[in-house]
């Protein structure tokens, strides 16, 4: 047997032999599904079966997945080689374990005594947790009895004590591992909602805390199961990790119909695991702390809202609201209460409004607007009423719409979360802006629905229009505030495309975005809603830089729609027009340079800038007083600054024409160019007084700016200005070209030369 096997260093099979010789040589079937799972597991169980003669005060038990017969196509074996205190014991594991690893197999084995299986299980509640599910395979029946026995009783009378640090040690996991219904490449075991937090919940039933392995629960526990079945299987060795390049394969060994399907169905299933979870540690608090009693010893009931009471530190239905008919805005005010209290609502409270509570009529009556409007603007609250409202089927009922938006993957990398978790985020950072805006109620409702076009083909801002209108239609908005959902959802992205793609100081960049917006109500709503929705996709999405550039476009349209006068554009700098060239100016995040007149200037100082790694946010370029100056806004590329000394004299030596500094920039330039979709040109005829607009479309990397300003003045272009758009591992950038209309040659020409620098 062991001819056939290649090891590594350690003596023990790799990764890539053992999976062949687990098929061949101890006859593991593969397979997805419960049936394979169970046939596995027994081909292991005959397999070791045969490597322990029965004897007394000897037993192999196996726990971990082949404890619970929960076997992937390449598991782990965890064994315990449990004793009495027989003599040879030593000799006899390294007799058990050297087949296994030379059958190919990862092992992790102890040895011990049932005393000293049971003192480890008491100061390690991991192997608590692990005697669980400790089965025997081969030997003293007996002596497996007496420690699974014992190890069973003594968590249940010692789990509530635990708990509290198991929480925290599932914390610090979820914390490295993140969240398994939000990530695009998540851990199947170790993230939240995935296979390790299912024992959790196990361990917490077998202490007899709650029933926290409900149907739904073990459905969604079967198909995170069969989901690493297929993911073992398609890429054919241990791996628990669900990367993008293996969604395809995975959803076509599960019969699903591409990795988008997947996705949804991994993250419904995790959030049902996450939810339970919660439900269930929550219950051992109340066991472990109890709850303030009244004189007869019972939970006291305090009531919190119409119909909602508080009941043992969760919320209830008052006995009144079960016995009456209900009206269709009770779950609505349930949920309300429940974000404002940030109190949890009880299970069967969740199960009876989705059995009895009748349906919202069509227009919503007032009462379950003002809830629904409590509800998105709780803050914090907000989040896990509307996730427990979903696991129980509440939202379908309010918004028919979220069947199609609930766990929609993004693919952009800037977001942290699915799509429908998004809208819910973003409302509850809506919240934090409500006193800014007239209508907080309006700005609640378009933070929920702005991106509601998502998943349907065109673009999402103007196909989410009629969506959102017939929601708020639905709902019984007045038509003019139908209309004005329907402008915050067409709108959502005007503000920071313009102020990160165009030129603030040009009158016509202003005047575009005041009649787009059209009063300052609307751009109020309009400037929350930017931030509301940044703050909710991500930290990646949004900077101080791109927060002071969306508030100065906010200034300058208001002032343009308050006097109907577009405001001057800012002067230069005067410290630039005076003193002897060149001047070189370093403030903040801003460079200031101002030489000789002459052509390349800009490209000169955005290489120098590159050099120095600054990624240039914006650039303008103008001569004054046959002064060239170039102004720049910058920041770190990799976070740490430069030193200012360095870049101080680089600048002034290049734009002096050190032909030294040039060599470099090119040289370092070429070297940094990246990959990424084919790049593209699009342009823009009136989108500025005196210019036309090339907008260049492709993969970030560092010195682009350079390489793309030098083929535009190279091909004969005059550039006054550039606005930067990163947007995740792509930019929009945005070059403003002095002169009128280019007929197609030109076009085409330069074109031609911006593609090839990049």
């Amino acid at each position: 047997m062991t001819s056939l096997i290649k090891k590594n260093a350690s003596g023990h099979a790799g990764d890539g032999d053992a999976n062949l010789l687990v098929n061949e040589v101890v006859g593991v079937p593969g397979g997805i599904g419960e049936a394979a799972r169970l046939a596995r597991s027994a081909a292991y169980d005959s397999f070791l079966r045969g490597l322990l003669a029965g004897r007394e005060g000897v037993a192999l038990l196996a726990v971990g997945g082949l404890g619970r017969r929960q076997c992937a196509p390449y598991s782990d074996l965890d064994l315990v080689l449990l004793h009495a205190g027989v003599p040879g014991t030593d000799e006899l594991a390294a007799s058990i374990w050297y087949p296994i690893w030379d059958a190919g197999l990862r092992l992790d084995h102890s040895v011990r005594t049932v005393a000293e299986a049971l003192s480890v299980a008491q100061d390690d509640v991991k192997v608590a947790l692990g005697l669980l599910d400790a089965r025997l395979i081969v030997g003293d029946q007996a002596l497996a009895d007496a420690l699974i026995r014992t190890a069973a009783d003594h968590w249940r009378r010692t789990a509530v004590r635990h708990l509290p640090g198991l929480r925290e040690v599932t914390a610090a996991r979820w914390q490295a591992h993140g969240e398994l219904a939000f990530l695009l490449e998540g851990d199947l075991k170790e993230a939240a909602g995935g296979l390790r937090d299912v024992g959790l919940l196990r361990a917490i039933s077998a202490a007899g805390i709650t029933d926290a392995l409900r149907p739904a629960v073990r459905a969604a526990h079967l198909r995170l199961l069969d989901t690493r079945d297929a993911l073992h299987q398609q890429v054919g060795r241990r791996v628990d990790r669900l990367v993008a390049q293996e969604r395809g394969g995975v959803a076509a060994l599960l019969a699903l119909e591409d990795g988008d399907a997947l996705l949804r169905r991994v993250a419904g299933d995790a959030r049902t695991v996450s939810h339970a979870l919660d439900d269930a540690f929550r219950a051992a608090e109340r066991l472990r702390s109890g709850r303030s009693r009244g004189g007869n010893g019972r939970p006291v009931r305090r009531p919190v809202a119409r119909d909602v009471v508080e009941h043992d530190g969760e919320l209830v239905l008052a006995r009144t609201a079960i016995g009456a008919r209900p009206d269709p805005s009770l779950s609505l005010r349930v949920a309300a209460a429940a974000a404002t209290t940030r109190l949890p609502i009880a299970r069967a409270t969740c199960e009876w409004l989705a059995a009895y509570c009748p349906p919202l009529p069509a227009p919503w009556p007032a009462e379950a607007r003002a809830a629904l409007t409590t509800l998105l603007g709780a803050g914090p609250g907000l989040v896990p009423a509307w996730e427990t409202c979903d696991r129980y089927g509440l939202v379908d009922g309010w918004l028919p719409e979220w069947t199609r938006l609930r766990s929609l993957p993004q693919h952009n990398p800037v977001h942290r979360y699915t799509l429908d978790r998004h809208l819910v985020q973003a409302a509850h950072e809506a919240s934090r802006h409500a006193r800014e805006v007239e209508r907080p109620d309006l700005l609640l409702l378009g933070a929920l629905l702005h991106d509601i076009g998502k998943g349907l083909t065109g673009d999402h801002s103007t196909v989410g229009v009629p969506l959102a209108q017939a929601v708020a239609t639905r709902i019984g908005l007045p038509p003019s505030e139908v209309a004005l959902i329907g402008t915050l959802v067409r709108l959502h992205l005007l503000l920071p495309d313009v102020a990160t793609r165009r030129d603030l100081a040009d009158p016509v960049t202003i005047a575009s975005v005041a009649e787009a917006v059209g009063d300052t109500g609307t751009l109020d709503l309009l400037h929350a809603l930017v931030r509301a929705d940044a703050a909710a996709t991500g930290p990646a999405a949004w900077s101080d830089w791109k927060g002071r550039l969306v508030a100065e476009l906010v200034v300058r349209v208001r002032t343009a729609l308050d006097t109907g006068v577009l405001p001057e554009p800012p002067a230069p700098d005067p410290e630039l027009l005076a003193g002897p060239l060149p001047v070189v100016h370093l403030t903040g995040d801003r460079v200031s340079v101002a030489a000789a007149d002459r052509r390349g200037l800009l490209a000169t100082v955005a290489g120098c800038l590159a050099l120095h790694r600054l990624e240039v946010i914006s650039a303008d370029a103008s001569v004054v007083d046959g002064r060239a100056l170039v102004e720049c806004r910058v920041q770190p590329r990799y976070g740490l600054p430069p030193d200012p000394v360095s870049l101080r004299a680089d600048l002034r030596r290049a734009v002096g024409g050190d032909v030294s500094v040039t060599q470099r920039l090119r040289g370092r330039a070429l070297a940094a160019r990246g990959g990424g979709a084919a790049p593209r040109v699009v342009w823009h005829r009136e989108a500025a007084t005196d210019a036309v607009l090339l907008e260049l479309r492709a993969a970030d990397a560092a010195g682009l700016l350079y390489r793309v300003t030098c083929a535009l003045d190279d091909a004969g272009a005059l550039v006054r200005a550039a606005r930067i758009s990163t947007l995740g591992a792509d930019v929009v950038d945005a070059f403003y070209l002095v002169g009128g209309w280019p007929d197609d040659d030109a076009r085409a020409r330069l074109e031609a030369a911006v593609l090839a620098a990049v």
